[in-house]
């Protein structure tokens, strides 16, 4: 399979990816899933769950995480990815290009950079050497895309973010990546700005976001992020429901920590008649 299958197939029902964070530090459930075996474990759980990806990651970008160099982001996340090879379908979570090299040798489907393209100069040329998939993340704060407390200021949130996303997947296109292998996340929560009412436009004008982004798939990457209120351990419905909302307006991937919620709020929707009956 390839990820441009995904995004082609993502047409008639949303894509599920399962977040699989190799860290001792990200801010829904860090240090759940460091050891390596655990970490394997739950990939495995999440495919039975309904994932049709699993995006392994092995840095914070929460506000307050420290950068890793390479080496040490694979030293937390090549072991997990090396027994999962030929078993589960992967994107690698990195704005590094050589932990994408070693990735996508390994046999993952897509990076998701979260710099969208600016941390690391080679990440396109990598990824289009290895005909693999890239998903392309906005970001206030540059280049490493670490959420911090710097205001944001937007003309048009919509607007500003999109015009940045086509930038980045036109730069990502004249690098070699393929077209229709390029999926745009518009970023949430303190990716865009510290103020909730940010995130909360571009849900209400998904569709608009949708359009302006066309052909490029949008993935709604919102899961568990503080803008949607509620405690920690309150958010995944939250999650849920939000990026339903989503998908019913367009979007075609979705990110989420709960895979099994998300698979259960997708099906009722398309007995509701709210999705297609491929959802």
């Amino acid at each position: 399979m390839r990820f441009a299958d995904l995004v082609a197939r993502s047409r008639s029902r949303p894509v599920i990816v399962g977040v699989l964070n190799v860290t001792p530090d990200s801010f829904s459930d860090g240090g759940l899933h460091l050891a390596p075996g655990r970490a394997v474990a739950r990939a495995l759980e999440m495919m039975e769950e309904g994932a049709d990806l699993v995006e392994v990651g092995g840095e914070s970008t929460a506000p307050g995480s420290r950068p890793l160099s390479a080496e040490e982001e694979w030293s937390r996340i090549g072991p997990v990815l090396e027994a999962l090879a030929g078993r589960v379908p992967l994107v690698v979570d990195t704005y590094h290009a050589d932990t994408a090299a070693r990735a996508l040798g390994l046999g993952a489907l897509a990076v998701n950079d979260v710099s969208a393209l600016r941390a690391d100069p080679a990440m396109a040329a990598t990824v289009a050497r290895a005909g693999a998939g890239l998903v392309l993340m906005h970001a206030k704060d540059q280049p490493l895309p670490h959420a911090s407390d710097r205001p944001a200021h937007y003309a048009d949130v919509v607007a500003d973010i999109a015009a940045f996303l086509l930038r980045q997947a036109h730069a990502a296109i004249e690098a070699g990546v393929d077209s229709g292998a390029i999926v745009l996340d518009p970023g949430w929560g303190r990716f865009v700005s510290l103020d909730p009412e940010h995130s909360f436009e571009l849900l209400r004008r998904m569709d608009e976001l949708v359009r302006r982004l066309d052909p490029f798939p949008v993935m709604v990457a919102l899961s568990r992020k503080g803008f949607l209120g509620g405690r920690l351990e309150e958010r995944d419905p939250l999650s849920q429901l939000a990026a339903l909302h989503a998908v019913e307006k367009g979007a075609r991937f979705v990110r989420t920590h709960h895979v099994r919620m998300m698979r259960q709020f997708s099906e009722l929707a398309c007995r509701l008649g709210r999705l297609p009956q491929g959802g």
